[in-house]
């Protein structure tokens, strides 16, 4: 029995729309799959009524949120959340400001640079309650012919460090771990293998009630990954794992498909139960 714990669907950058996700899951033999968009939990009322519909599947109620870490975005998962709690869903309004702010920030600077990208052109990529973000420009850049493909949108113009690149101020990660916490659920860091110096954030992200730690994902080196089931191993955090499908851009997937990474039902139920408390 596998479970994709990292997933992305059309309420965020994803491709797929939540049923379509569910039913690729399920046809590729996933006993499960969490719906993790960003700074989003619009997908799930639609994922649940598909994943009901399948034999013996799973969807894990979830989202990744977006968090600033010194001068690095960082991104925190949560597992089995009350979607329906009030102040987790004006907590994520307000994150959609924020998200919604770097977007200006970036399509203004890509204009100086001449390349022809307006606000209206990215805001009707939005699905109905759901979020835009980088991925969607990276669309808008490659329609336009300004990249080939995602990987090199964002090396070029979207990622840290390139030319469009736009920083701003977000919540931090212990503030999303809370966030998690009082929404009922389970708090695990996405991807640490792609950030930078943030060494010391792991132990004290732990010593804050951190659950887990994602430690298998597409973008890791086989180093990574031992490094990262290691270092769980020693701070008591659940070990996890996620390929953070986005569906298919270009004729690509981003960042893995379905079932790249997954865990065994009994991480599934130790996710469960820290969410619980037990």
């Amino acid at each position: 029995m596998k479970y994709d714990l990292h997933t992305h669907s059309t309420a965020s950058d994803g491709t797929c729309t939540p049923i379509e996700s569910v039913k690729r899951a399920a046809s590729k033999g996933l006993a499960g799959i969490a719906l993790t968009d960003h700074d989003t939990v619009s997908g799930i009322p639609e994922a649940l009524e598909e994943a009901a519909k399948q034999k013996c599947f799973e969807l894990v109620p979830g989202i990744e949120i977006s968090t600033k870490y010194g001068s690095q975005d960082v991104h925190v998962l949560g597992y089995f959340i009350n979607t329906a709690d009030q102040q987790l869903i004006h907590q994520l309004d307000a994150l959609r400001n924020v998200r919604d702010e770097r977007n200006r920030l970036i399509i203004n600077k890509l204009q100086q640079l001449g390349i022809a990208i307006e606000h209206d052109e990215l805001e009707a990529k939005r699905k109905i309650g759901g979020n835009v973000g980088r991925g969607h420009i990276a669309e808008l850049l490659i329609e336009k012919g300004y990249a080939k493909s995602i990987p090199e949108a964002f090396n070029i113009y979207l990622g840290k460090g390139s030319k469009a690149f736009q920083m701003v101020d977000r919540i931090s990660p212990f503030e999303a771990l809370k966030m998690i916490k009082n929404a009922g659920g389970a708090a695990v860091l996405a991807h640490p293998g792609i950030y930078g110096d943030c060494g010391d954030l792991i132990p004290a992200l732990a010593g804050e009630g951190m659950d887990g730690l994602e430690c298998w994902h597409p973008d890791h080196t086989i180093e990574q990954t031992k490094h990262y089931f290691s270092l769980a191993h020693n701070l008591r955090l659940i070990p996890t794992a996620g390929s953070d499908f986005h569906g298919f851009r270009n004729g690509e997937v981003f960042h893995g498909d379905l079932g790249t990474c997954h865990v065994t039902k009994e991480v599934l139920d130790m996710l469960k139960n820290a969410a619980k408390g037990t």
